[in-house]
């Protein structure tokens, strides 16, 4: 509601400003007041136009506002202070708005494909905190742009013919003697522990049995080992290591040997304990590409030509790159685009004819720039081995339909409503394809800005600027997750009085100090199960599982939502599960609180809004003092749409994990100040019903998003 009004009050002031003024003025700068006795919406046009039009900004605001008349949802305007133009909405009609607006109505601008890459996880050990951070970020993300009526598709990369990997295969073949026959068996007798009870089933989310430890745990064990083999012994030990660790990599690159074979499985197997790990959070994918098709249909190859003939990368003959094929760092590149996307940034004359004649050369990468080649980026190896970065540029051309290659597909996973597939060399002949994006968004920790700027920059180079590609190319970017010293010690870690200071510690799946994320699951439902079974005693066994669950899973997709996505997230435990202040649980009991007011009082949300459309008269229930907090909770709930577009146009969820805090707190504030139904007067305590069922409405809707479930009872 308030973003259809936001924008009819733009168009109008521009309407104003072209017929007053003769001024194009495509952006009108919008604002929320800190107050709602200064209206609901503000604009400080008036005091950027004082300089164009030469006169004082309050004089500007007062010929405007003369020269609005009225405007369809707004009751009037006010100039204040300085210049400031205040709108005041009709209450009575926006309240009717929000009371009939469809829950499931996308935004006007939302069209085209988008690739949403998201959790990406080496496939060589078990999921960890840090990885559900990537992945509830990812999939909420994809939520908000589905909400938006954007046609998504989720990609989790899989990474498995890297180091990694080779570090679990070295261990498997080198610390556990084990032969491709044992490996093969132990994964076939891991599998049969899951399916006797440790496992992902969304519903029952069952506690880890100490003697039911599945692969992807085995293997995280034994990824620590390995890591601390490699350090120990003498220097020729460690060089011997080193070199059978590159052997063992090379060989899994390569396949068509018993070591890729072996590599195969473990990821493979591994592959499929995650998808099960994040199933439990209610997180799906579509498709699965791996790092082997990119390597073996020769995707790579393909880049490479396009990479030459474009000019991006030289070859070098001398100095520390001598024999390699790099490209210059893109940290110019992104000056440039970060300047368009953001014009009001000045730039000086000289910088951006530097930048233009760069960038419109046919071969600006090939500079002699000292400066540029001292940060020269090596895609090819002296030893003719391709970095990460050459696989993800191929990996990036096909997912914006320009590499001309594509790759075979397998169905891999079942969900309830939909196939997982993954990348192979020969798939089935029918399938969905699920490249050619319009947008793209790759949800990578901040560690990696540095590698997407240059596949940034190497599709800007290859020519792809006309179409703008980079410039839908997204780096969707957050911080690490690690733990407070309570939360650290409370998981059976020993933390030392130096680490007890601190603020937080940081986790390592090398060294093996982490939590494992179905570990984090299955603690934060055995920490609510005892309070669930209190207070529903008289419920099934099931359904108090079952409230235990939504509810832990609600404070840790919640926990890791509600700071913004490039700050650092301190877990705990008792923070996350609390029932007070900004927690999941604490906007999941708001909403049972508004069930129980309808059970209650014998009726059902959807009829209190049938009963609220035939009302004559309300206003006066939204007017004065005493009916501020009305009000209040009315406008919040009529800002969904602006806040799932702040959160798509600022790539951050945060934003709506605030919206739901705040709506969740402002009907606490509501409730406890009118007794809904205790009125007496018929017409009031409908108003008042409809309130409570429009938050209701707001708050499972924003929870959804979120990736929340909002039990009947808690």
């Amino acid at each position: 509601m308030v973003l259809e009004l936001e924008k009819r009050l733009a168009a109008r002031l521009r309407a104003v400003l072209k017929q007053t003024y003769s001024l194009d003025v495509e952006k009108i700068p919008l604002e929320t007041p800190p107050d709602l006795h200064l209206g609901e919406i503000a604009t400080p046009i008036a005091l950027q136009l004082a300089r164009t039009l030469r006169k004082a900004p309050r004089t500007i605001a007062l010929e405007i506002v003369a020269a609005l008349g009225v405007v369809e949802g707004f009751a009037r305007f006010e100039v204040a202070g300085a210049g400031y133009i205040n709108a005041f909405l009709d209450r009575a009609a926006a309240a009717q708005r929000v009371a009939a607006q469809s829950a499931s109505k996308s935004l006007p601008h939302a069209v085209g494909h988008v690739l949403v890459e998201h959790t990406s996880i080496n496939p060589n050990k078990a999921a960890h905190i840090g990885h559900l951070r990537n992945a509830i970020l990812g999939d909420t993300f994809v939520r908000l742009l589905r909400a938006a009526g954007y046609k998504v598709d989720v990609q989790n990369y899989i990474d498995n013919t890297g180091v990694q990997v080779a570090d679990v295969v070295v261990g498997f073949l080198h610390l556990e003697k084990k032969s491709l026959a044992g490996v093969r068996a132990l994964i076939a007798d891991c599998e049969k522990r899951v399916d006797a009870g440790f496992g992902a089933a969304p519903a029952s989310a069952p506690t880890l049995v100490a003697d039911l430890r599945p692969f992807d745990y085995d293997c995280w064990d034994l990824y620590a080992r390995t890591s601390l083999w490699y350090a120990e012994g003498t220097a020729d030990e460690q060089a011997a290591r080193k070199k059978l660790r590159l052997d063992t990599l090379h060989a899994i690159e390569q396949g068509g040997n018993e070591t890729a074979e072996i590599a195969e499985l473990i990821s493979t197997s591994v592959l499929r304990r995650h998808l099960e790990t994040m199933q439990r959070l209610g997180i799906e994918y579509d498709f699965l590409p791996r790092e082997s098709e990119i390597l073996h249909l020769k995707f790579w190859e393909a880049a490479f030509e396009k990479l030459k003939q474009s000019g991006v990368l030289h070859f070098v003959n001398e100095g520390k790159n001598k024999g390699c094929w790099v490209m210059n760092r893109a940290d110019w590149l992104l000056k440039k685009i970060n300047t368009k996307a953001n014009p009001d940034q000045a730039q000086s004359a000289a910088d951006t004819q530097e930048e233009n004649e760069l960038i419109e050369g046919p071969g600006y990468f090939q500079t002699t720039s000292p400066s540029l080649d001292e940060d020269a980026k090596v895609i090819v190896r002296s030893n003719g081995t391709v970095t990460y970065v050459g696989k993800d540029i191929a990996y990036h051309l096909w997912k914006f339909g320009l590499l001309g290659r594509d790759f075979g597909y397998k169905k891999f996973f079942a969900y309830p409503r939909h196939t997982c597939w993954i990348s192979a060399e020969k798939g089935e002949t029918e399938h969905p394809h699920f490249g050619d994006a319009q947008a793209i968004y790759n949800v990578i920790d901040s560690r990696q800005s540095d590698p997407q700027a240059n596949v940034v920059g190497a599709l800007m180079g290859m020519g792809y600027k006309e179409q703008e590609k980079a410039l839908r190319y997204t780096h969707f970017s957050y911080e690490m997750v690690a733990l407070t010293p309570r939360c650290a010690e409370e998981l059976g870690y020993s933390v030392s009085d130096e680490d007890k200071k601190k603020a937080y510690i940081e986790v390592s799946g090398r060294k093996g100090f982490g939590v494992k994320a179905d570990d984090l699951i299955d603690k934060l439902i055995a920490a609510v199960q005892p309070l669930v079974d209190e207070k529903q005693a008289a419920s099934p066994a099931e359904l108090r599982r079952q409230i235990a669950r939504q509810i832990a899973i609600g404070a840790l997709r919640y926990f890791m939502l509600k700071v913004t996505r490039n700050s650092v997230i301190a877990f705990d435990f008792k923070d996350a599960l609390s029932f007070e202040g900004e927690t999941g649980p604490y906007i999941q009991y708001a909403a049972v609180r508004i069930r129980n007011i309808f059970r209650k009082g014998g009726t059902t949300a959807e009829a209190e809004l049938a009963q609220f459309a035939r009302l004559a008269e309300f206003g006066a229930y939204l007017s004065g003092k005493e009916n501020e907090d009305i009000w209040a909770l009315w406008l919040r709930a009529g800002r969904f749409s602006q806040v799932l577009t702040q959160c798509i146009e600022t790539s951050e969820p945060a934003a709506l994990a605030k919206h739901a805090f705040q709506l969740a707190q402002e009907f606490a504030n509501f409730y406890h100040r009118h007794h809904i139904l205790a009125e007496e007067d018929p017409a009031r305590r409908t108003f008042l019903l409809a309130t409570a069922a429009v938050t209701l409405r707001e708050l499972v809707r924003a929870l959804g998003l979120l990736g929340i479930e909002s039990p009947e009872a808690m």
